[in-house]
């Protein structure tokens, strides 16, 4: 049972996604690097999909603040937004 893992990786945002992520949001590559924390050549790399002939990869951590972005959310301070209390129930 070595095979147990998954033999189709998850697979990431595409540089096509990440470019039409970028643009969905009318933002130009320095607005989506400032907005990233990243410098607007690592946007280019993204963009691209390679680096002197090497593969980017998009990390998780990129992908999860673009999705955050989309949703709206420019920051976050640590904490839930919604306790998970039964809050519904005590106004019953």
């Amino acid at each position: 049972m070595a095979e147990s893992k998954s033999k189709n990786p998850v697979r990431g945002m595409t540089p096509q996604q990440f470019r039409l992520w970028r643009r969905t949001l009318g933002l130009k590559q320095k607005d989506a690097a400032d907005r990233l924390g990243l410098k607007k050549r690592m946007i280019q790399y993204y963009e691209k999909g390679n680096r002197d002939g090497r593969p980017v990869e998009i990390p998780k951590s990129i992908r999860l603040a673009c999705y955050a972005l989309s949703e709206g959310i420019d920051d976050f301070d640590g904490q839930s937004a919604v306790p998970l209390t039964t809050e519904a129930s005590e106004t019953d």
